[in-house]
């Protein structure tokens, strides 16, 4: 049996670290208008996310889970219903909440160190505080490779890169879409150790959207499943087990199928 996943940080590591932010999202309509019609993608959405909580959304392709990302990084406004961070309603975006995409898109003529120092660069707190990119390179395992351009890395380093760029701002919340969706399977499960890894460390709240259900359990304490657009909340499943996981753990097994069932799925696993 294969350990997956870091072991956990026993929670006296964490003091000193910021706090993950709590998030709130009470009955979020959204959609596009499109030829003239409107093409409604998520409907009523509410749930709560504790500080520190990993959760995972779930649902069929197009369904609306990375419209949701969107609305709580503050990039777009829900047409009704809210978002709230922190006691505060999110109405654009925010060094607090740091969005990682499936492309690491960093800027090809700038060197590894000064994609990750972008944040700090556009705040205009680069010079005061270039200590941090130097600790955020090292968290992700890229001290060597500070002076190196976008296309002298692997996918899996050009991804840790991005969440380099993203840690150096402290995030209390990581908004993750599809982060590891085009790694080749080896590195995929590397890398899913590596997030853990900095999640447990770090304290921040993760909210991530996958279509890997294995991905979801393994990762997370909770994982949401949507319906087809417009997207509904089908199920809010309690992740409830230590890590390291194993994917072959019974409860694992059981969540497994239960999200395979409520995606329509069962029948092909």
């Amino acid at each position: 049996m294969v350990a997956l996943l870091a072991e956990a940080v026993p929670s006296s590591s964490l003091a000193g670290l910021p706090a993950g932010a709590g998030l709130a999202i009470r009955g979020v309509d959204h959609g596009f208008v499109l030829h003239g019609d409107y093409l409604p993608v998520l409907e009523d959405v509410s749930f709560d996310v504790e500080p520190g909580q990993f959760v995972a959304l779930l649902g069929p392709s197009g369904c609306g889970k990375s419209t949701l990302l969107r609305l709580v990084a503050g990039l777009d406004r829900p047409r009704s219903g809210s978002l709230i961070v922190e006691g505060r309603e999110v109405t654009g975006p925010d060094p607090s909440r740091v969005v990682v995409f499936q492309d690491p898109t960093l800027y090809p003529w700038r060197t590894v160190w000064r994609n990750a120092s972008l944040g700090l660069e556009t705040r205009g707190l680069l010079k005061q505080q270039r200590e941090r990119v130097d600790a955020a390179l090292a968290l992700v395992g890229l001290e060597k490779f500070a002076e190196a351009y976008p296309h002298q890395l692997s996918g899996s380093m050009a991804q840790r890169a991005s969440l380099a760029r993203a840690l150096v701002n402290d995030p209390k919340l990581l908004i993750l879409d599809e982060p590891l969706g085009k790694l080749d399977s080896l590195t995929r499960l590397q890398m899913q150790g590596e997030l853990t890894r900095l999640w447990q460390q770090r304290g921040f709240t993760v909210l991530m959207v996958t279509h890997d259900v294995e991905e979801a359990l393994l990762l997370a304490n909770r994982v949401i499943v949507f319906s087809d657009r417009p997207a509904r909340i089908r199920a809010d499943l309690d992740v409830d087990l230590p890590f390291p996981r194993h994917r072959d753990h019974p409860e694992l097994l059981r969540l497994r199928r239960e999200a395979l069932g409520l995606l329509g799925l069962a029948r092909d696993w």
